[in-house]
C-alpha cells in the first residue's frame, strides 16, 4: 500500500479524499501546516507528498523530497506558479488537475458580480437590524453592458456563455484565441477602455503579473467593475486600493489576493492582521473578498479528488503521465504530450 503525505488539509479535502482512498488502496496521512521547508520532513516514509497552490515548493523542499527518495508531487489543483520547476526537473515528477469544474469559479465570479452590484452583502446586513431603506441599493442592468473577460480557457468561457445569457456584449482578451469560438477578441488595452465590467480568467505567468496596474486601470472606465477568481498577483493590490480611493473603480470582487498565503483558509478572527492593504480592501463597502473558494462545490471537490489519486496511481503504475507539468514544456511552450513518455 503506497503511503501518501497530505499537507494543508482541510476537513472538507478528507471528506472527499477518504471517500476513495480505499478503492486506489493508498494510505493517506493528512498534515495541517502547508507544505515548506519546515514541514518536508513530515514526509519522510512516504511514496508521495500532495500539495496545494498555497504550498511553498522551492528548491529546498525538491531537495529534501529527493533525499527521502519521493519522487512525484500531486498538485490537488490546475495552478502550480508556487513550485520550483527548475528544481524539480529530472527529481520530482510533478501532477495537477488541470480541470475540475469551470461551472463553479465562473459561477462564482458572476456571484462576487451580482451581489456587488444589486448590494443584497449591504441589503442582507441592513435587514438583520430592522433597517429596510433603499439608500445607497442602486444597482444597473447586466443587460447591454459590456463584460470583459480576460483569458478565454475552460473557466472563461463558461463565464462569457453566463455574461450572454444576461444579455450582455462580451469582448475578450487572449494571446492565444480559441479559433472558430464566435468571441470577440480585441487588445488588452481596448479590453480595458470599454469593458463595464472586467473579469480575470487567466493564469498567472510573467506576461500577466499585475497585468492589472496603475496604467491599465488609468484606461478602464470610470465606474468599471473588476472580479477576480484566478490568481491574486493578476491584480496590483496597491494600484487597486488607490484606485477605488480614488473612485475610479465602483467595486471589486476577489475570491484571491496577491499575498494571501498567509491568510487564506485559516480562521484568524482572534488574530490581528497586519496587512494594511488587504485590511483596507476588507474595509471597503464596494469591496467583496472571498478566500479563494470559488472552486469549492461538491461537483468540483470530487473532481479533484478523483483525479489526483488517477494521477498517483498511474505514476506509480508506469503509466503515461496526462497531467504532468515539465520544466522543459514550460520553457518551450505548451506540451500536448504528443511523446506519450514521462517529462523525464
Amino acid at each position: 500500500m503506497k503511503k501518501i503525505s497530505f499537507y494543508d488539509a482541510k476537513p472538507y479535502d478528507r471528506l472527499y479524499f477518504d471517500k476513495l482512498k480505499d478503492k486506489y488502496a493508498f494510505e493517506i496521512n493528512y498534515f495541517e501546516p502547508k507544505l515548506s521547508s519546515h514541514t518536508v520532513f513530515m514526509a519522510n516514509g512516504s511514496d508521495a507528498a500532495v500539495a496545494f497552490v498555497n504550498d511553498a515548493i522551492d528548491s529546498a523542499v525538491i531537495d529534501a523530497l529527493y533525499q527521502q527518495k519521493i519522487n512525484v508531487i500531486a498538485m490537488r489543483c490546475a495552478g502550480y506558479n508556487n513550485i520550483d520547476f527548475k528544481a524539480a526537473y529530472e527529481k520530482v515528477h510533478v501532477l495537477h488537475v488541470p480541470a475540475y469544474s469551470p461551472y463553479a469559479v465562473a459561477e462564482h465570479a458572476m456571484a462576487l458580480l451580482l451581489t456587488l452590484n444589486r448590494k443584497t452583502h449591504r441589503s442582507y446586513n441592513r435587514t438583520r437590524e430592522h433597517n429596510f431603506s433603499l439608500s445607497g441599493l442602486i444597482g444597473f442592468d447586466l443587460h447591454g453592458k459590456t463584460a470583459g473577460v480576460v483569458g478565454t480557457g475552460k473557466i472563461g468561457r463558461c463565464f462569457i456563455d453566463i455574461c450572454r445569457g444576461f444579455g450582455m456584449k462580451v469582448i475578450a482578451y487572449d494571446p492565444f484565441p480559441v479559433p472558430d469560438s464566435g468571441i470577440d477578441y480585441v487588445s488588452f488595452e481596448e479590453l480595458c477602455k470599454n469593458a463595464n465590467v472586467i473579469s480575470l480568467h487567466c493564469p498567472l505567468t510573467k506576461d500577466t503579473h499585475h497585468i492589472v496596474n496603475k496604467d491599465t486601470l488609468a484606461l478602464m472606465k470610470d465606474s468599471v467593475y473588476i472580479i477576480n477568481t484566478s490568481r491574486g498577483a493578476l491584480i496590483d493590490s496597491e494600484a487597486l486600493l488607490q484606485a477605488i480611493k480614488d473612485e475610479k473603480i465602483e467595486a471589486a470582487g476577489l475570491d484571491v489576493y496577491e499575498e494571501e498565503t498567509e491568510f487564506f483558509y485559516e480562521d484568524l478572527s482572534d488574530t490581528i492582521i497586519h496587512d494594511d492593504v488587504l485590511i483596507r480592501l476588507i474595509s471597503m463597502p464596494n469591496v467583496i473578498v472571498t478566500s479563494h473558494q470559488a472552486f469549492l462545490t461538491h461537483e468540483a471537490l470530487s473532481k479533484i479528488a478523483e483525479t489526483t489519486l488517477e494521477n498517483l496511481k498511474a505514476y506509480f503504475d508506469g503509466a503515461q503521465l496526462e497531467n504532468e507539468i515539465c520544466y522543459q514544456c514550460q520553457k518551450n511552450g505548451t506540451c500536448d504530450k504528443s511523446h506519450k513518455s514521462r517529462c523525464f
